[in-house]
């Protein structure tokens, strides 16, 4: 009798137990977005859309496993305007001002960090500068493990923003967008970042500040060898028990604009329902979002507006709300739409 009784308890605190962890994984936060004010278009919008694919019984509904949202990294998620991408900051950093580095950077390399010091201060991009990064980057951190150049990333992300007080390279994530992620999570969507910054690194940057998984993210992709493998072809090599996995130096493609969505239908397998995004490099993602889906969807694009809080360029902006109308992508006023930023207590400089 006593272990009959025994029994019965254990399994009522079982059944409580499960029933208290279910309660908290799905209670929702009463305010997700309160960092946007609250009459903000973007944040109407937005809710609505969650709101009407996630209800049982809406003629909109979508299935949980086809809740799939993307986003943009820079300018999106982070910040790229401090004074520039992280990822070029890191490039000129390691050309020109890292011991280990910079009695070996070839004339070709200088000449690329020279010049991306100068975008940075004039804020004037040339074309040519995004495909030269693309092609010489991979080559400052040939040999690297994974998780030495994830150190490495991790060492600069600690370092302080120049362009703000009170914040560190690492931090400069949009406060408003995050709440966007953790939204969507919260109500069940797959979120996947999709950025033309290299992979590992976006994976760097992200670790333990959102909640998306590293087979998640999507991103540049440049070559990755075993350590003794050298020139040989993947195909003329059999890894060993004495390998690691190195970075092989050289670019296999850069993520950006229609390469985004050849890479979106070929990692994912879904038309993703939510695109965010903030430059032309993410208009064909999002594009490819919102037409011919077999589900209700919606792109959202950031303008760069705001020049109290941040380094907003407002032709940029402007090009940007005129295409959103074009296209029919929902605009994010990052000066009208959020309270606030980045982080309390960060200023711009």
């Amino acid at each position: 009798m006593k272990k009959n009784k025994l029994l019965f308890v254990l399994a009522f605190l079982s059944i409580a137990l499960v029933s208290c962890s279910r309660a908290t994984v799905n209670a929702k936060n009463p305010n997700p977005l309160s960092l946007w004010e609250d009459n903000a278009p973007a944040k109407v919008a937005l809710t609505a859309y969650v709101d009407s694919v996630t209800k049982k019984g809406s003629a909109d509904f979508i299935p949980v496993k086809d809740r799939i949202a993307v986003f943009d990294l820079d300018g999106t998620l982070f910040c790229e305007t401090d004074p520039i991408y992280f990822d070029w900051i890191l490039y000129t950093q390691r050309v020109l001002d890292d011991e280990n580095y910079k009695n070996r950077a070839t004339e070709e390399q200088i000449a690329l960090a020279n010049d991306l010091r100068k975008a940075m201060k004039t804020r004037n991009l040339s074309e040519d500068l995004e495909d030269r990064h693309a092609e010489l980057m991979p080559q400052l951190f040939k040999g690297f493990t994974v998780e030495e150049f994830k150190d490495y990333i991790r060492a600069y992300k600690k370092q302080d923003a120049p362009g703000f007080k009170n914040m560190k390279r690492g931090e400069a994530f949009y406060e408003p967008m995050v709440q966007v992620v953790n939204y969507l999570v919260e109500n069940d969507f797959t979120v996947y970042i999709c950025s033309g910054t290299d992979r590992i690194t976006v994976r760097t940057q992200i670790e333990d500040l959102l909640p998306v998984d590293e087979s998640h993210v999507i991103g540049t992709d440049n070559t990755l060898v075993a350590t003794a493998q050298g020139e040989r072809s993947g195909l003329d090599y059999v890894f060993t028990k004495d390998d690691d996995v190195v970075l092989g130096g050289k670019a296999i493609s850069k993520n950006v604009k229609m390469n985004k969505v050849s890479v979106l239908a070929q990692e994912i397998g879904r038309k993703p329902v939510l695109s965010f995004g903030n430059s032309s490099g993410d208009a064909s993602m999002a594009n490819y979002v919102i037409n011919k889906n077999k589900y209700k969807s919606a792109a959202f694009m950031l303008l760069c507006d705001d020049t109290e809080r941040e380094y907003g360029k407002l032709e940029k902006a402007a090009k940007m709300k005129s295409d959103c109308q074009k296209y029919g992508w929902i605009p994010v006023s990052m000066r009208d739409d959020w309270k606030t930023i980045y982080k309390a207590g960060v200023e711009k400089r």
